[in-house]
């Protein structure tokens, strides 16, 4: 689903953008609801970027990406975590595009969600290539999400990718999770 967001695009850089888990839903511009094989999924666009929210049997998990004030926790490469009996894998990059290239990117991100069952964008008013755009999917048990973030200011494309899964019984046995920065 694709939609144009109702809110003023702010000139924001892709280096404030935070990670956070945990936290409480906040006020969305577009929400989309997905169930996947038992897994209730929210994709929740804000005004500085993402939250999703899942819902299992086995408990509940929320992640955020944003732009959050009074953040201590920026964007990681990369978590690798324990959240009661899921592990949840978290990764984000950022690529750095020419202005003719990231019209080209933007426009080929946009198609692919736009019409993907499982997938919610909104594009910001006054510049068509600043839009948060994000797909979901149930592989082999674990519910997977992917983001993108752009800036066409910077010419900065954020991406990132996450991954929640029942921790199985070899891996707990075999090593703990710990958050890591890579």
């Amino acid at each position: 689903m694709l939609t144009i967001l109702k809110t003023a695009y702010t000139d924001t850089r892709a280096d404030d953008l935070a990670w956070a888990l945990g936290r409480e839903p906040l006020p969305a511009l577009a929400v989309l609801d997905l169930e996947l094989s038992g897994a209730q999924l929210q994709l929740r666009l804000l005004g500085a970027s993402h939250q999703v929210l899942l819902e299992e049997e086995r408990g509940s998990c929320s992640e955020t990406v944003a732009c959050m004030p009074g953040s201590s926790t920026p964007l990681p490469l990369g978590v690798a975590k324990r959240v009661g009996d899921w592990e949840y894998e978290f990764a984000a990059r950022v690529e750095t595009l020419s202005q003719g290239s990231f019209a080209g990117r933007a426009q080929e991100l946009l198609a692919l969600v736009a019409d993907h069952p499982n997938s919610l964008a909104g594009t910001f008013p006054g510049s068509p290539h600043a839009f948060t755009a994000m797909m979901a999917q149930r592989v082999q048990g674990q519910v997977r999400w992917r983001t993108w973030h752009a800036y066409p200011q910077e010419g900065r494309l954020v991406v990132t990718r996450t991954r929640v899964g029942v921790v199985s019984q070899g891996s707990r046995a075999a090593r703990p999770l710990e958050s890591a920065r890579r």
